[in-house]
């Protein structure tokens, strides 16, 4: 009963709203109300503040969230490792990458997913930075794919590629930088640019690397999506700034050119988080072990190497 307590618990804390926390519990508002209530009799303190509608936690209420997310991610995780015991790894691992390293996390998921067939694979790819190291706190995901230097204490980290960057263009646009073997940071902030939304953690990488060359870039246009950026160059009026690992997944369209970006060249460690948690749920345990052996790292290696110009 405890359990269950728990979970409406954290999913009225997640839906902040008493209707929408049953409805993800499968249960009716009265059921959960109740529930609720009997956790607050049973720790003798109130959890949520009532109202007319739902007004939110109180102080103890966020303080007993935090436990009883550690406690349900606790059982999950013992559940897990006895199955693995048992019958092998199973059940569901919760992957959460940044936009521009969604397309490197197949380099992840393919050869785990081989070694363990009974494990399906959720993943979130289009998370900031921040949103990932609290989902991970919050035990939402098991693992995230991010950029390190943002990554505090409290979590473990693998580091899987260096993040470099090209300049993608239409063959007959950019000034004739498209036949050119690299581009200056300073001749790209002089193109019509589509980059990232400057909420986004990549255009802020990007934007550290312009403010470091003492350059201020102006985009026309700006987008949360990956694919928006690549349509944008399709039309031939755009250039963009991208992750050279992008091409392993996308390509370089027939017009279009891929020119590596210098001077300054500043490469951004990419790697693999889980929360620092011992022994850990075995599905994030078992990741980060396949994220160090050699045939996992050589593919990753692969992403690292600069991008030849051209097609």
């Amino acid at each position: 009963m405890l359990f269950r307590q728990l979970e409406y618990l954290v999913a009225l804390a997640r839906e902040r709203h008493f209707a929408r926390a049953a409805q993800a519990c499968y249960v009716s508002q009265p059921a959960l109300s109740e529930a609720i209530r009997k956790l607050e009799d049973e720790l003798d303190v109130s959890l949520v503040r009532r109202g007319r509608t739902y007004e939110g936690l109180t102080p103890e209420g966020e303080r007993i969230v935090l436990w009883a997310q550690r406690i349900l991610a606790d059982r999950d995780s013992l559940k897990s490792e006895v199955d693995a015991l048992r019958t092998g790894l199973s059940g569901r691992l919760r992957i959460g990458a940044v936009p521009t390293a969604s397309g490197a996390v197949a380099l992840l998921t393919g050869p785990f997913c081989g070694r363990h067939p009974l494990v399906t694979v959720e993943l979130r790819a289009d998370l900031r930075s921040e949103d990932i190291l609290r989902q991970l706190q919050n035990f939402e995901i098991d693992a995230g794919v991010t950029y390190l230097h943002r990554v505090r204490e409290g979590f473990r980290t693998v580091p899987l590629y260096e993040e470099r960057y090209v300049l993608l263009t239409e063959d007959s646009s950019a000034g004739g930088l498209g036949s050119r073997s690299e581009a200056t940071w300073a001749e790209a902030s002089r193109l019509p640019l589509c980059l990232l939304a400057e909420t986004m953690q990549g255009r802020r990488v990007l934007q550290e690397v312009f403010s470091e060359a003492g350059l201020r870039p102006s985009p026309r246009v700006e987008t949360d999506s990956v694919a928006a950026l690549f349509a944008h160059v399709r039309t031939g009026r755009w250039a963009t700034i991208v992750p050279s690992a992008w091409l392993n997944v996308f390509g370089v369209a027939s017009g279009m050119r891929a020119v590596p970006m210098a001077a300054p060249s500043r490469p951004v460690t990419v790697g693999l988080v889980t929360l620092a948690r011992d022994p850990g749920p075995v599905m994030a345990r078992t990741l980060m072990d396949l994220a160090r052996t050699a045939g996992v790292t050589a593919a990753f290696d692969r992403l690292s190497g600069s991008a030849a110009p051209g097609h």
